[in-house]
């Protein structure tokens, strides 16, 4: 047994818990005793636990333990919500309530049997989980019901859940089902409403309307991992640094619920060693660094499902033909429980393809034609054990070789560096393979524009070789295999902000590759553009910074510059022609003086920083679709095109007479940082960033609430890193902006939010001599005796 370096206390002991100074682990610490589990947990600055076990089961222990130190209520309505239990603990309006919808969903796949299913075969980290990652889950549930049941329901320290009846211990089945969720939360949890809502027309029904999709198909049934969550993310090699590889991690997620990183820095010598962060629930670090390869993630605009098109037999609307013969439908009645609404029950129907979705008006079910989905993340159960590898890779050929074997990714890109100065770019997702071939043979004309303009496959459901079929050198049937994607290894810089893999760098533009994985050769979003115009200044030296090469100061520094790029690139000419006309007529018909407007927009300095005024007024205006160019896009210079207003546009004025009316009662040269803010108990603390839309790379939305400002941030920058690779291990800058606990009650609850409101950070604290010159450090053991 593994002598600790913190003396224990018979009371501590009893309770599974010991609380020392700031104290340095012996190499071995935190081995799991037998029988039992353990771990050590190294508090530092604003809370950020690191975490050291002897084994995969002991760190999945203090990782449980320590997210529901800092994020029970979290986790345990994660939880509720896995289990299609939200009517019956949150109330339900009526059986098509929200709440029931959630619950049909989650209910269904519990019925299925999808998680347990998934855990079947070979332990390989492919087919099914390793004994690693069981181990970790297994771990962390202990950790969770750990502190649970040393704290008791009725002393939680946070009113969100104290003394609630739907806070439970969890299971390991708890734990496997969040995971699953996000797995499918760009494909099927995305088409949920349209899922829990088909049902067959009666039999005697017409023969339906023809295939002709409209826009509502794009908008109903579009990426849903795009809704809500974006990202910026720089990998820089060593033609663009001091010495070896960079990387800028940048993800924009919600900063309220279930999508909320958080920070940890996880060992078990010898095996692993990483420190980034994870979303809350998660055990494993999804976005981060060892000591010699670093990377992020950005939100890929690559589908995760495809359509089938039914064909459905003559007087069974649920039979479909496939190669002429007919097929049944399964059938499975669902039952949830809504509260004051009773018990809900729903049929659900299922084909070889997936389940049956409506989407009314595009996608509908009738006595001719319906709809299935091939979502194929549902059987996505790689993911843990591909972040496990990935953390373990020495470099990003190795970390390539992880994403190769293991293909997990769900929903995101890659963008990674190690400490020899190479750079990697891949949207390496688990994507339907759907080839050019498919896609010409198998996509009835009536879709080929629907495909075409965003990506979606509507395949003809009515041929087995219409089926999505096997790559050879896919990991599982029915995605597109590594050859199929794009990756690009460069020693300057990759780089995303949620446009697809072609300009990764402009100097090597990646193309050829299936419609489905993104779109080439087209305009670019202004964020993108600006992302790698911030590079390309940097390399020239031209953006006001000292040389011409990147350092973490540097990084630090351009990541929140808070630069607007659309303002850069249309303000004067605004200005302009608001002088010249100073009057418009808003959408609503009224006149509008615009004197103000254009007196508030000249002082402008082009950034949403805290002292930047009149930038809440740019940005209502491009919400009100004001950013319009008089240029086109020119493919020969994708990153500086368009770039003029287009003033004779009549959209112009009116989205800024629109912007002054929606702002009535706000000063329209108010300092952004006196309206847009987001609140800590009765705090309200300022915040920079601004809108993805005008162009502003630090994305934060914080909703106008008409009269007041902007008081509540729902989504954007969340967890950012910089972190360079040298020769004496990582180093550089983090921080979470929406700080690590949601426990109002909790220290951690609001010191980062307060620590980004001045653009400020935490450094990484990898190595051991960074880990104890942190000045707040607490160090404590967690311990379980006994399974």
């Amino acid at each position: 047994m593994t002598t600790w370096s913190v003396r224990l206390g018979a009371a501590a002991v009893a309770f599974g818990v010991v609380v020392a100074s700031a104290v340095v682990p012996s190499p071995a610490a935190g081995v799991e005793r037998e029988s039992g589990y353990s771990a050590l947990i190294r508090r530092a600055s604003y809370g950020v636990p690191h975490i050291t076990a002897g084994d995969f089961a002991g760190l999945g222990f203090g990782v449980g333990y320590v997210q529901a130190e800092d994020n029970i209520c979290v986790i345990a309505e994660k939880v509720v919500t896995v289990s299609g239990e939200r009517s019956r603990w949150f109330g339900a309006a009526g059986p098509d309530d929200a709440n029931v919808r959630s619950d049909l969903f989650y209910r269904k796949a519990i019925d299925d049997r999808v998680v347990e299913r998934l855990l079947e075969g070979p332990r390989d980290g492919v087919l099914s989980p390793s004994d690693d990652v069981r181990d970790q889950i297994r771990g962390f549930v202990a950790g969770y019901n750990h502190f649970l049941r040393r704290t008791g329901v009725p002393n939680l320290t946070d009113p969100a859940c104290r003394g609630k009846a739907w806070v439970r211990p969890l299971t390991v089945t708890d734990v496997w089902r969040t995971s699953w969720a996000s797995m499918v939360r760009a494909g099927s949890r995305a088409l949920l409403d349209g899922i829990v809502a088909a049902a067959p027309p009666a039999a005697s029904g017409t023969a339906g309307t023809p295939d002709t999709p409209g826009a509502a198909a794009v908008v109903a049934a579009r990426d849903g991992a795009s809704s809500g969550i974006g990202s910026n993310a720089y990998g820089l090699g060593a033609r663009a640094t001091t010495g070896g590889g960079m990387v800028l991690a940048n993800p924009h997620f919600p900063w309220q619920g279930a999508e909320r990183f958080y920070r940890m820095h996880l060992k078990v010598p010898g095996r692993y060693d990483v420190e980034g962060a994870a979303l809350i629930g998660d055990p494993i670090i999804e976005i981060g660094h060892n000591r010699t390869v670093a990377w992020s993630h950005t939100v890929s605009t690559a589908r995760r499902f495809v359509w089938h098109r039914l064909s459905l037999v003559p007087g069974d609307p649920t039979s479909y033909y496939v190669d002429g013969q007919p097929e049944k439908m399964r059938a499975r009645t669902v039952t949830v429980q809504a509260g004051a609404a009773g018990a809900v029950r729903r049929t659900l129907y299922d084909t070889r393809y997936g389940p049956v979705v409506v989407v009314p008006g595009t996608f509908d079910w009738t006595a001719a034609t319906a709809y299935a989905v091939t979502d194929v993340n549902a059987g996505n159960n790689r993911a843990l054990d591909g972040w496990l590898r990935m953390g373990q890779a020495t470099d990003v050929r190795q970390l390539k070789a992880v994403l190769d074997r293991h293909q997990f990714l769900p929903w995101v890109n890659v963008i990674a560096a190690d400490s020899r100065g190479e750079a990697l770019y891949g949207d390496h997702s688990v994507v339907p393979r759907v080839t050019h071939a498919l896609a010409a043979a198998c996509i009835p004309a009536a879709f080929q524009p629907l495909y075409a303009g965003s990506g979606q496959a509507v395949l003809d459901g009515s041929r087995s070789d219409c089926a999505l079929g096997t790559d050879p050198d896919a990991a599982v049937p029915g995605i597109l295999g590594p050859a199929a994607l794009p990756v690009r290894f460069r020693d300057d810089y990759v780089t995303n902000s949620n446009d697809s893999h072609w300009l990764a760098n402009p100097l090597a533009p990646l193309e050829g590759f299936p419609r489905i994985l993104g779109n080439e050769r087209t305009e670019r979003s202004l964020r993108t553009r600006l992302g790698i115009d911030q590079v390309e200044q940097r390399l020239a030296g031209t953006d006001g910074l000292p040389g011409k090469r990147f350092t973490t100061d540097r990084l630090w520094r351009i990541m929140f510059g808070n630069r607007v790029h659309g303002a850069e690139l249309v303000r004067d000419d605004l200005v302009t022609l608001c002088r010249q006309q100073p009057t418009a007529t808003a959408s609503n018909g009224a006149t509008v003086d615009l004197a103000a407007a254009c007196a508030a927009l000249a002082r402008f300095d082009l950034r949403v920083d805290l002292d930047s005024r009149g930038a809440h007024l740019f940005t209502e205006f491009a919400l009100a679709g004001g950013i319009r160019f008089a240029d086109t896009f020119d493919v020969t210079d994708p990153v500086h095109t368009p770039r003029r207003l287009d003033t004779t546009s009549p959209r112009v004025r009116t989205a800024l007479a629109d912007a002054v009316q929606r702002l009535a009662g706000i000063r329209l040269d108010a300092k952004l940082g006196d309206i847009h803010t987001d609140s800590r108990g009765e705090r309200r603390i300022p915040i920079h960033g601004g809108r993805g839309e005008t162009g502003a790379f630090n994305v934060i939305t914080n909703p106008l609430v008409p009269g007041v400002g902007y008081p509540k941030v729902v989504h954007g920058t969340s967890y950012v890193m910089a972190v360079e690779l040298g020769p004496h291990g990582p180093a550089g800058r983090q921080i979470l902006t929406y700080s690590q606990s949601t426990n109002p009650n909790s220290p951690w609850y609001a010191d980062q939010t307060r620590l980004y409101a001045r653009k400020g950070w935490d450094t990484v604290k990898y190595t051991e001599a960074q880990i104890a010159a942190d000045p707040n450090l607490r160090t404590y053991r967690v311990v379980q005796r006994g399974r």
